[in-house]
């Protein structure tokens, strides 16, 4: 993987900024980012930030309270009503994450990953990155070795996303790139090394020939779509290429 990082100057990453990444401790630090409970249909994401506070219908809560606090603890505000401070794991950030684009959810996501034979230290390629729901949980499912490069053809996308990653703690496990892969294809830098690939486009079948090179010889492709056009066009340029 060494040789791959060295040549990725050859296409555009974007770079993500190590003073921003959040490692995952039990106790809640000021910085850390914490998945606000207040219902089982009303979560959100919040920056703890000393000197800052939360304001809901169940009163003001203090962000200096929650600090040294464990992830999972039940805080009160001055009214007596309580909230419940979350780790933002992937399953908890998929709930709360920002739609840029459509999103795969849990059950989608488990399949995905069960089936792609996803473990620590593999190599894994995406396109698109779209909100990056499956893309935070492909990184845990890597971690601690292994990388996730994945890429988008809009750079603001992109950038939004490698945004989340940091916040997540999880920048160091995901390069962004930003690259039409349906119309260039995967960089060649990754060829053969790739354990894994996952698309998610509208011309999927478009990418499935880059996709064939750069996997492994035991490798392991997905691709999803929503409609059965897709799907089939995607089979059969499969079946002209894998068999």
């Amino acid at each position: 993987m060494s040789g791959v990082l060295k040549n990725l100057k050859t296409f555009k990453m974007l770079a993500s900024h190590p003073e921003k990444r959040i490692s995952f401790n039990r106790l809640i630090r000021n910085g850390d980012l914490v998945i606000v409970y207040e219902r089982h249909d009303n979560m959100k994401a919040v920056t703890v930030s000393e000197g800052s506070v939360l304001q809901n219908r169940f009163g003001v809560f203090k962000h200096s309270d929650w600090i040294g606090k464990p992830f999972g603890s039940k805080v009160f505000s001055s009214k007596g009503g309580f909230v419940y401070l979350l780790a933002p794991t992937p399953e908890l950030w998929t709930l709360v994450l920002s739609h840029r684009t459509q999103i795969l959810y849990i059950a989608d996501i488990s399949f995905v990953i069960m089936y792609l034979e996803i473990v620590p230290g593999c190599l894994v390629l995406e396109s698109g990155t779209g909100s990056g729901s499956l893309t935070t949980s492909l990184a845990r499912a890597v971690a601690p070795t292994g990388h996730v490069y994945t890429f988008d053809f809009h750079e603001q996308r992109s950038a939004s996303a490698r945004d989340d990653f940091e916040r997540t703690g999880l920048s160091n496990l995901i390069s962004c790139g930003v690259r039409d892969i349906q119309g260039e294809g995967f960089p060649d830098e990754f060829t053969g090394l790739a354990d894994s690939v996952f698309l998610d486009l509208p011309q999927p079948w478009l990418a499935i020939p880059s996709a064939a090179k750069m996997l492994k010889q035991d490798g392991t492709l997905c691709s999803f779509s929503p409609c059965i056009e897709q799907v089939q066009r995607s089979c059969d340029v499969l079946q002209s290429r894998f068999t």
